[in-house]
């Protein structure tokens, strides 16, 4: 390291004058051997001063050698503490202190070593004498020194560990040729964490008194800065845990599909994930700070007791259904569940909202019971919306067709409101009498109701229902007729007959309608068309199927359009199978 206030001409010249006094001794003394051969003598003294000066300028060379290595050793102990004291970096601190240590000393190799969270020493750096990290076959030391400095917490220097009998029976110290070694402790707060090691196998004494005292307090500096380092460390790994959990938690918040909104004590809105941005019609920069009443006016209109009940009592609201108008989106219908928002310490920092937006969901349910009116539950129960086709299958299926006589003419002479209200009762009492007795209403045609039994559930009394349902019709009109003036008073005609049908969809991908197809429908429309107010007419087929003849009345056959063939019909004047 480098020290701009050291001259290395001082040292230089001290080299010269006392080689120049030695040489210059070397040559009087020749001189002084010639004289004498000639009767001549050098003054007295002047080769022993000369010898004197030499030697004196020698120990003073040695001297400022000395001096300077101190001096030089105590500059790079200031430097370098100013070095591992100015980063947080571990693995920086680490090399420059272990480098330092191999400039400073001499030694071939140094060892780190600290004490893990379990109080193992784990050897965290090794350095050679050219700054190379050692691998693992490499690191090989007397651990019966180490184990003992662990232990005093004192130093330990040996010139010659295998000669010294401290330690000198050592196996360790045989096996590895060890010679010249050096261990410190590192304290931080008179708590040893580590120690420091270096050695050389080649020189004995590379290690004095001097560098055992220099490294010491080398060593309390870097264990203060190896131990904030180690805080450091272990703060940024906390740090990127608690940003990751963080920023799992914000990835979890933003694909939960409820909407989550939270709010402080004042009712600041603090928290809103992506699903209450969608919700809300809002963006999250929009409601981040605003009160609840401006972010969610009917939270203010509707849930103000609940959301004051949570904030004194910490008891939870859940489930809470609340209709209302948003400004971006206009009408919507949300679930609200309303509960305290805890710090970690267990206190009320506000109220956490989840939201449910319920405004498709009852929208399709509304839709769903419009076509539960319109669609026998039966046939929607066997519809699959993932696999509808067009077609169907040939059964056996008894139909009813049931139509208001004289509807089109009375229908001139009243008001089209009070005529669909007054065909609204009479489809209705139909309908009811064929879905009390589990049968299909397959369509309303105008003032006309079709229906059948035996599709698409299977019914073996498929027969008897029908008739029942035909009898409970006209019964049901005769008890519309009490509460209605005489001219409202209108009378079903209706026909009755079993065959097969083709039941299925009919109709194109984009409209669908299951219905059933077929003669036998052709037929029980005709018997209808035949009949008179109020009667009730079945074909032999139907009649057939009956385990007990009902009480009918036989009339002539009739010969009914698209038949060729006469067909032979019964009035129903009553069933006994509707009891």
């Amino acid at each position: 390291m480098a020290d701009p206030t050291f001259h290395p001409s001082v040292e230089e010249h001290l080299a010269r004058m006392s080689r120049s006094a030695e040489e210059l001794r070397a040559k009087l003394a020749l001189a002084e051997a010639r004289l004498g051969r000639a009767g001549h003598h050098l003054p007295e003294g002047v080769l022993e001063n000369l010898r004197q000066m030499s030697g004196t300028l020698l120990v003073i060379q040695q001297t400022m050698e000395e001096r300077e290595r101190e001096r030089r050793g105590l500059t790079a102990l200031a430097q370098i503490g100013q070095v591992i004291n100015s980063s947080l970096e571990l693995e920086v601190v680490l090399t420059e202190v272990i480098d330092t240590l191999v400039r400073l000393t001499g030694a071939q190799r140094v060892f780190m070593m600290l004490r893990d969270d379990a109080g193992n020493m784990q050897t965290v750096a090794a350095r050679n004498w050219e700054r190379e990290s050692l691998d693992d076959l490499e690191v090989e030391f007397s651990r019966t020194i180490v184990e003992r400095v662990l232990s005093s917490g004192e130093a330990i220097l040996t010139s010659n560990a295998q000669s010294d009998p401290r330690f000198g029976a050592n196996e360790s110290i045989i096996a590895y040729n060890l010679t010249s070694i050096l261990c410190v402790p590192l304290k931080v707060k008179g708590k040893l964490t580590g120690v420091i090691y270096a050695d050389n196998k080649v020189k004995e004494a590379q290690f004095s008194e001097k560098e055992r005292q220099l490294i010491s307090a080398f060593a309390n500096q870097a264990a203060v800065a190896l131990e904030n380092a180690r805080l450091f460390e272990s703060v940024r790994q906390s740090l990127v845990e608690v940003t990751d959990l963080k920023n799992f938690m914000e990835d979890v918040f933003a694909s939960v599909a409820s909407g989550v909104v939270t709010a402080d004590l004042d009712s600041k809105v603090t928290l809103v994930n992506r699903a209450a941005e969608r919700i809300l019609g809002q963006t999250k920069d929009q409601l981040l700070g605003v009160s609840l009443a401006e972010a969610l006016p009917m939270v203010g209109d509707q849930l103000s007791d609940q959301l004051a009940d949570v904030r004194t009592t910490d008891r939870r609201h859940v489930g809470i259904e609340v209709t209302g108008d948003l400004s971006k989106r206009g009408p919507v219908t949300l679930s609200f569940s309303l509960g305290p928002l805890k710090s970690a310490e267990r206190g009320t920092r506000g109220v956490a909202i989840v939201l449910e937006d319920l405004t498709e969901r009852r929208r399709l349910e509304a839709q769903k019971r419009l076509f539960d009116r319109m669609v026998s539950p039966a046939v929607i129960d066997q519809l699959d919306p993932d696999s509808l086709q067009l077609g169907g299958q040939v059964r056996e299926i008894t139909t009813v067709f049931a139509d208001l006589r004289g509807f089109t003419s009375f229908s001139e002479s009243v008001g089209p409101e009070a005529l669909v209200s007054l065909l609204n009762l009479y489809l209705a009492a139909a309908a009811e009498a064929v879905l009390a007795e589990e049968g299909t209403v397959d369509k309303f045609m105008g003032d006309a109701v079709m229906a059948w039994f035996n599709a698409p559930v299977a019914q073996e009394d498929h027969a008897e229902r029908a008739l029942r349902a035909a009898s409970q019709i006209r019964r049901s009109v005769g008890n519309l007729h009490r509460g209605l003036d005489p001219e409202f008073r209108l009378s079903f005609r209706i026909g009755v007959h079993t065959g097969e049908a083709l039941l299925g969809l009919v109709g194109s991908q984009t409209r669908l309608d299951y219905t059933a197809i077929g003669d036998s429908v052709n037929t029980a429309k005709r018997l209808q068309e035949n009949a008179e107010p109020g009667q009730i007419l079945v074909s032999s087929s139907t009649i057939d199927r009956l385990p007990k003849r009902p009480h009918v009345r036989p009339i002539p056959n009739l010969v009914l359009e698209g038949k060729n063939k006469p067909v032979e019909v019964f009035e129903l004047i009553e069933s006994s199978q509707t009891s």
